[in-house]
C-alpha cells in the first residue's frame, strides 16, 4: 500500500506524522515502523507518530520508537502532532489529546507550540544524578564541557548497565546560568544521542530546580538542534502546571510504498 506521510521537527528531533483515523496504518508491524525511521533504507526519524481519533478530546498520539516499538510518552513528538492537527484543521489555537500518559493540553501561535506535561511527584536525588519520570523515564546527571563528551559511549552504558532491560533515556547537563543550562540526550529506543528530547529537557529542568541548582521557576535548556523552555509551578516537591515551549516545523510530505 502507499503510505501518505508528513515529515515534522522539534529542534531536531524529527518525526513521520500518518494520519490514521482512517485505522489503515499497520500498526503492529514494528519492522515496518523500523524501516520507515531507518535513514539508509527508509524515510529517517526519530520515531513514528499516528494521529487516531478520540472520543472524548480533539485527537489521540500514538507513538513509535525509531526500533519500530510503541513507546511511552515522547514531549516534541507531542509538540510537533500538536502542529500536525493543526495543519489538518483539527483545532484552531488550543487543543487537547490523549497520549499514553493520559490527557495533554496545548497552544501553537507562530509555529511555536506550548504543551502542558504531566506533574511530576517522584524526583529521586542520588549522590551524582537524578531520576525522575515526565512521561518518560530520565536519569540526569551534570557533567564537565558538555561540547566535547562522549555522550554515546556514557549514555548507552548507563542506559543498560544502570537500567537494564528496560532501560532509561540519559541527559548530560552543564549548568550555562542560574536558569539556563544545556543539555545532550541519548535516548533508549533510539539507541543513540538525538539533536533534542522533550521529556529529557522537561526531567532536566525539575531535576536542577528539585537539587537547587537554580531558583527560577522557567528554565531556558539549549539544546543540539535548538532551545527550549520548561516552566512549572512547585509546592512541596510536587511540580504542576509544567510546560515544554519551542518550535514544531513542517518539512515535507511525500507518499512511501510499505
Amino acid at each position: 500500500m502507499d503510505l501518505e506521510f508528513y515529515k515534522y521537527q522539534g529542534t531536531g528531533n524529527d518525526f513521520i506524522m500518518v494520519d490514521n483515523r482512517s485505522k489503515t496504518f499497520p500498526k503492529n508491524k514494528t519492522d515496518i515502523i523500523a524501516k520507515l525511521c531507518n535513514r539508509n533504507f527508509g524515510i529517517g526519524a526519530d520515531g513514528l507518530i499516528l494521529l487516531e481519533e478520540d472520543t472524548d478530546t480533539d485527537f489521540k498520539m500514538v507513538y513509535y520508537n525509531s526500533d519500530g516499538n510503541e513507546s511511552t510518552m515522547c514531549g516534541n513528538g507531542g509538540r510537533c502532532i500538536v502542529a500536525f492537527a493543526h495543519k489538518l484543521e483539527l483545532f484552531e489555537t488550543n487543543t487537547t489529546f490523549i497520549a499514553i500518559d493520559g490527557l495533554h493540553h496545548a497552544s501553537i501561535a507562530n509555529n511555536i507550540v506550548s504543551l502542558q506535561m504531566i506533574d511530576v511527584e517522584d524526583v529521586k536525588v542520588f549522590d551524582n544524578y537524578v531520576f525522575t519520570n515526565t512521561g518518560s523515564p530520565h536519569h540526569v546527571q551534570l557533567v564537565n564541557n558538555l561540547s566535547e563528551y562522549d555522550v554515546f559511549s556514557n549514555g548507552r552504558k548507563i542506559r543498560n548497565e544502570v537500567y537494564g532491560t528496560e532501560g532509561s533515556n540519559v541527559n548530560f547537563v552543564e549548568q550555562v546560568n542560574s536558569n539556563t543550562f544545556r543539555v545532550r540526550t541519548y535516548e533508549r529506543g533510539v539507541e543513540d544521542e538525538t539533536l533534542a528530547c522533550g521529556t529529557g529537557v522537561t526531567a532536566v529542568a525539575i531535576a536542577m530546580h528539585a537539587t537547587k541548582k537554580t531558583t527560577n521557576t522557567s528554565i531556558t535548556l539549549p539544546v543540539e538542534g535548538g532551545e527550549l523552555k520548561v516552566s512549572f509551578e512547585e509546592k512541596n516537591s510536587t511540580y504542576t502546571n509544567v510546560f515544554l515551549t519551542g518550535p514544531a516545523t513542517f518539512v515535507f510530505e511525500g507518499k512511501i510504498n510499505i
